[in-house]
């Protein structure tokens, strides 16, 4: 066990083994207590990859997957890829590389479908999709949601958890629907960057001591991330990997041990199935 006592998990970071710190954040998460990630890729055009079929995210993907094998013989206790397509994805293609909103849609699912193949065969735990957090057409919006209805149905498909990344809000009773709809539980649905309430789906905290502070007095399941984004070229942008490790030795101070079982135990089995006590071995 580690000295804080408890699993420790990030449950959305990203990894950059060539442009960014890679492993390295890996090694400061661990000493500074940290003990699980779930580790999602990058946005496919920040690893150079301009796709034009399902089969150009493997290469993303795969980074992904690698990336996690090197964290694995770091860790306590363990890392796992989350792989699919950000929603950001859409505008890229529709504003920078002419493609209609339709065509656009259709890519992405087809990136999602291929993230889904590494959930089915063991190399993935969940999926990522979404929908833009900014200003869009109604046409992008449409399309953008009907890619996250594929992920949610291929969420059900492979029994995984998927997570989102969203507009601002603290209701996904919409999404929440929808995941019913396709026959996966509104619980294995995962908002990243979340506030501490949300209706509908599974929150994931950032770890700021306002936001955390609310999602524990509120007592229901939530996870805690980082959303660290491991480029160089921002250094300070959104959370350091140190953060959930310090953040979790402050709930501890503040008495919020229950808190602590719910995002890093509880929390993280009902949603992804996944026990990190049993995986923290050493």
């Amino acid at each position: 066990m580690n000295e804080l006592g408890t699993p420790v998990l990030d449950n959305h970071l990203h990894l950059d083994p060539e442009h960014g710190r890679g492993i390295e954040a890996v090694k400061d998460f661990a000493r500074s207590g940290g003990t699980h990630l779930f580790v999602v890729n990058k946005p496919s055009w920040l690893l150079g990859v301009e796709a034009e079929s399902g089969d150009d995210f493997r290469t993303v993907f795969d980074t992904t997957v690698d990336v996690v094998a090197r964290a694995n013989e770091i860790l306590p206790g363990k890392a796992w890829p989350v792989l699919g397509v950000h929603p950001g994805l859409i505008s890229k293609l529709v504003d920078d590389r002419g493609y209609a909103p339709a065509d656009a849609r259709d890519l992405m699912q087809a990136g999602l479908e291929v993230a889904s193949e590494y959930v089915a065969d063991g190399s993935a735990l969940a999926l990522k999709s979404g929908r833009p957090h900014y200003d869009v057409t109604d046409e992008v919006w449409d399309a953008s949601n009907a890619v996250l209805r594929r992920a949610l149905e291929l969420g059900a498909e492979t029994d995984c958890a998927v997570q989102l990344h969203t507009e601002g809000t603290d209701d996904l009773t919409d999404v929440a629907e929808w995941a019913e709809d396709a026959d996966l539980a509104p619980e294995r649905v995962v908002k990243h960057y979340a506030g501490g309430k949300l209706a509908g789906v599974t929150p994931s905290v950032m770890s700021e001591k306002e936001r955390l502070t609310v999602a524990v007095e509120r007592g229901e399941p939530f996870l805690m991330e980082t959303d660290f984004v491991d480029d160089p070229d921002r250094p300070g942008a959104v959370m350091g990997p140190k953060t959930v490790p310090r953040r979790v030795s402050w709930m501890q101070e503040q008495g919020y041990d229950d808190g602590v079982q719910t995002a890093h135990v509880s929390t993280p089995e009902r949603v992804y199935g996944v026990d990190t006590l049993e995986t923290l071995s050493r």
